[in-house]
């Protein structure tokens, strides 16, 4: 009688940890985002669609992006012909991520949002911003979407164009092919052994924020920041690689691009990796515990069974 009682006891108990984790799981989802007011001084927001996206689909992003009322965001389409223009990509790639950029007051930094991030599946957040901050775009904040799976890389192309015909500032097009050379660059490594994407954003971060300190002269200086920045992090590259990233970091140095007016940001990609890599690394301790206790606690049941 003993034994049975203690069996159905530790069954409950089961249960009740389950539905415990599954109630804490459903509020953490919660979702309380208010409609924000339009800053006039900046104009509307942009939306700009994938061109391939079907009249469903685009209904289906402006849900995802928030837009209730066309009237309050500025539309735009981009196209084939806008890869070409912005990162000499291929005229016939099918067009489906989308973004929604609302610009804001200098210092408030770039933010970025995945509104569906099941189907980016390639770039994060902080790929988005490095990449961007390189392309001279900063103090935004930028949504992306898209109704299908994608790598996530054409959906700069049509951040570019927003700030082209929608802002009509005019963005330096070699700056952008440059930007779009570093996240596939990104994208590339994280795929390696040993890599992931959060490791290979802090790599390229940090060699951003070391450039706009030392402001390297020359590829040397280039190659040393690059070396000293690989070693500090304990990452593992290949001389390919490692080479790759010269080339990339050697180029924007010759187009001069300035990391000294986004060092703020790059400060606050920095801060959100490390807390996210030493998240992960607490959450491994504590996904083992957990396996570790019910291990524990599935012999305890067998042993009563037996």
């Amino acid at each position: 009688m003993l034994k049975r009682l203690t069996k159905w006891m530790i069954i409950g108990f089961v249960f009740l940890f389950a539905a415990n984790i599954g109630t804490v799981a459903l509020a953490s989802n919660g979702n309380t985002d208010d409609e924000e007011s339009i800053n006039e001084k900046f104009g509307l927001p942009i939306v700009v669609y994938g061109e391939k996206l079907s009249p469903a689909q685009k209904e289906e992003v402006r849900k995802l992006l928030g837009v209730n009322d066309t009237s309050k965001v500025t539309e735009i389409t981009v196209t084939g012909d806008d890869l070409v223009t912005y990162i000499k990509g291929d005229r016939h790639a099918n067009m489906y991520s989308s973004a929604k950029i609302t610009r804001k007051e200098p210092g408030e930094g770039l933010v970025i949002k995945q509104v569906t991030p099941e189907n980016i599946t390639e770039v994060t957040d902080e790929m988005y911003a490095n990449a961007l901050l390189t392309a001279g775009i900063q103090d935004a904040v930028v949504e992306v979407a898209s109704p299908v799976k994608v790598s996530g890389h054409s959906a700069l192309v049509g951040i570019y164009k927003a700030y082209d015909e929608g802002n009509g500032e005019g963005l330096n097009t070699e700056h952008t092919e440059v930007a779009n050379e570093e996240l596939n660059l990104a994208t590339q490594l994280a795929k390696k052994d040993g890599m992931d994407q959060d490791k290979v954003t802090e790599l390229l971060t940090e060699i951003k924020k070391e450039i706009a300190n030392q402001k390297p002269a020359t590829k040397e200086d280039i190659e040393r920041i690059i070396n000293e920045q690989v070693e500090k992090l304990e990452i593992q590259l290949s001389d390919q690689d490692r080479q790759l990233l010269i080339d990339l970091f050697e180029k924007m140095r010759s187009l001069n691009i300035n990391f000294d007016n986004v060092q703020s940001q790059l400060e606050n990609i920095s801060k959100d990796i490390k807390q996210r890599i030493e998240e992960a690394v607490g959450d491994k301790g504590f996904l083992q515990a957990i396996s570790d206790f019910f291990k524990n606690l599935i012999e305890s049941i067998k042993s009563i069974f037996s």
